[in-house]
């Protein structure tokens, strides 16, 4: 069963299916919002939701060009219309399709991931039906919504935001929202292409990228936690994690470098750690890209065959080959340990690149829409009609 968490940061969990994110939109005169927004079931669907998403965005750089009158809430109604309208190409959400559910696929689990990793296929592209060309046409999309909601993040964390909801209680202050991407699989799944490609667009002022590699002898003194700490978003960033905090308790398991005590206890405080960090207004989003066997023998020696790629194997990857079943016994623990309401984790198929990039940017841009944030107002003390006077009179 999932790890009770605080309550707090459920909502932003939750499966955002095109349905939800036309509900922010509907009452205002939003183009193709008001069509009603449906799962794709063919390629055509797909080809015909990516075009409406095309055109969507296409209204939404009007808005933005000099002299546009359009308001600020104008603006990201649209962009969430334009959202919607991508998200419809999945049959189902990845984030309830590909989430982690500890119990086998029964009518009662309403179709999420089973529970064992030897079920799941590095192949399958689960809840999409399009091809490679569709897939590489929505993370282009994709990408430039995310652009637009990271620089929203980022406005809002710049500048404290006055909004009535950062006033009531128990709501977190929009200037304090960050987000945490970690990202985590077997060496060769294709974690530095999503960096790549999912993030293409965004402005590097705003996102952190840090990949852990074994502890240094600084590192090493320290609690396991201590480097972790040292990488997290600021407010109004989003930090990117290539490996993290699990591989101090995975690693240890395959290689039993510690003792059963001491892995119950990290798993203990790691959940204690993400639990602070969602309720302070982070929101955490864990990655597990799986991919087959032989696939990641295909990327090895293609690594050797290539002589601009050869500095990324070491031999330490054929010795965790030998051992990919312990690897992926402790993958599964960790992810019945850990896989709670505020930091889930989504298990996503990652043979196909193009899928699991298209997967990881449909959850990052519905978690940075479903924060629904606001342009932040001017400042309080500057005069708005005397700021442009002076700059006229100039």
């Amino acid at each position: 069963m999932e790890q009770p968490d605080c309550m707090q940061s459920r909502r932003f969990h939750r499966a955002l299916s095109a349905s939800t994110l036309v509900s922010m939109v509907k009452d205002d005169d939003v183009h193709d919002a008001n069509d009603g927004v449906r799962p794709a079931t063919t390629p055509r669907d797909i080809d015909k939701a990516l075009d409406r998403a095309e055109k969507g965005l296409t209204r939404l750089d009007a808005m933005h060009e000099v002299g546009s009158h359009a308001s600020g809430h104008e603006r990201l109604k649209q962009a969430a219309a334009s959202s919607a309208l991508l998200s419809s190409v999945w049959r189902q959400p990845p984030a309830q399709r590909l989430r982690f559910n500890p119990l086998p696929t029964t009518e009662t689990t309403h179709g999420l991931m089973p529970w064992t990793l030897r079920t799941i296929h590095g192949d399958e592209t689960p809840a999409f039906h399009g091809d490679k060309r569709d897939g590489l046409r929505f993370i282009d999309i994709s990408s430039t919504e995310i652009s637009l909601y990271q620089r929203l993040l980022y406005a809002n964390g710049a500048r404290s935001a006055t909004s009535t909801s950062a006033a009531e209680e128990g709501a977190v202050d929009p200037s304090n929202r960050r987000i945490l991407l970690v990202l985590q699989g077997m060496d060769s799944s294709g974690k530095g292409g999503i960096v790549k490609h999912v993030f293409r667009q965004g402005n590097p002022m705003g996102i952190h990228y840090h990949g852990f590699g074994a502890p240094s002898e600084e590192e090493l003194v320290h609690d396991f936690l201590w480097r972790i700490r040292r990488e997290l978003p600021k407010p109004g960033w989003i930090a990117i994690f290539d490996r993290s905090h699990y591989e101090d308790v995975v690693m240890p398991q395959v290689w039993d470098t510690a003792s059963q005590e001491t892995i119950r206890e990290r798993y203990e405080r790691i959940n204690a750690f993400e639990a602070d960090l969602a309720h302070s207004g982070c929101v955490i989003i864990k990655i597990f890209l799986t991919i087959s066997k032989d696939e990641q023998r295909s990327h090895f020696l293609a690594r050797l065959e290539d002589p601009t790629k050869r500095w990324k194997f070491a031999m330490s990857d054929l010795e965790a080959r030998d051992r990919w079943e312990d690897y992926m016994a402790a993958w599964q623990r960790t992810f019945g340990l850990t896989s709670t309401s505020a930091a889930p984790w989504y298990v996503i198929p990652a043979d196909n690149r193009w899928y699991s990039r298209a997967v990881v940017s449909e959850l990052l841009r519905t978690t940075l829409a479903g924060l629904q944030l606001q342009w932040p107002p001017l400042a309080a003390d500057i005069d708005l009609d005397e700021a442009k006077r002076r700059l006229r009179a100039e």
